[in-house]
């Protein structure tokens, strides 16, 4: 370890907006192709309507924000992004799969790998649909 690795943000821990955009580069192309979640057709006509060079922008955009970097997160907010695709926690879960595979194949070390898990964990509320809500909206 650095003797400054405690003064790092994450972001320069992560190693910038380079590294940022390729391992997202990888989990959005992961998360697109994932029949998990294109199974919610919300879901599937959402990340489909977009061309996945903005999506990646706007999630490259978002973590390096999130983690400390210069950029400004521009995209809409987790909850008016998200309200209308109705989520479910299965959905939730693997999306956070698909996060797991991305953060392992690029070696993203666990100290890290649970600051950034501790940001997308942190948006969840924002994103689920809870049970009651996902069943009165599909009645």
């Amino acid at each position: 370890m650095q003797p400054d690795a405690g003064k790092l943000s994450l972001y320069e821990r992560l190693g910038g907006v380079y590294s940022i955009a390729t391992v997202v580069d990888d989990f959005i192309d992961r998360v697109m192709g994932d029949p998990r979640l294109n199974a919610n057709p919300l879901v599937d006509q959402a990340l489909h309507r977009v061309p996945p060079a903005g999506f990646k922008y706007l999630v490259t955009e978002m973590v390096c924000w999130a983690t400390g970097g210069p950029q400004k997160y521009t995209g809409k907010s987790m909850s008016e992004s998200h309200a209308q695709l109705k989520i479910t926690a299965q959905e939730w879960d693997a999306f956070l799969d698909d996060f797991q595979q991305t953060l392992d194949k690029f070696g993203v070390p666990t100290a890290e790998q649970a600051e950034l898990k501790a940001i997308v964990d942190s948006t969840r509320s924002d994103i689920v649909v809870d049970a009651a809500s996902a069943a009165s909206a599909q009645s």
